[in-house]
């Protein structure tokens, strides 16, 4: 069931954030993310915290990127890290491409 609920999370042209609300890494990524205009449904915050099977969402999570760790960042399949690497993208511009290219911003 967790594979199939990652899967379906990240499938289509959009980023998608597996977060923990009370965990730093995670407001770090979401504050970068609130500086830019994304379309309609083009982010998605999935907070994982209170889910049954968390647990088994962060065992396929580290399957699928090598870490356990939230947050766990996709943009489109392609996962780019957590909040730190998130904040590194963006400090060098490269986030910004990454995220027009996808088509995911205003």
């Amino acid at each position: 069931m967790a594979h199939e609920f990652v899967q379906a999370k990240i499938a289509g042209d959009k980023v998608v954030v597996f977060l923990k609300p009370r965990c730093p890494y995670c407001v770090m990524a979401h504050g970068v993310f609130s500086e830019y205009q994304f379309k309609p449904g083009h982010l998605e915050c999935v907070d994982i915290s209170g889910l049954s099977d968390m647990d088994k969402i962060q065992d396929y999570l580290r399957e699928l990127t090598g870490a356990r760790t939230v947050p766990r960042v996709f943009i489109g399949d392609k996962c780019v890290g957590g909040g730190s690497d998130v904040a590194d993208l963006h400090e060098s511009g490269e986030l910004k491409d990454m995220l027009q290219s996808l088509g995911a911003l205003q």
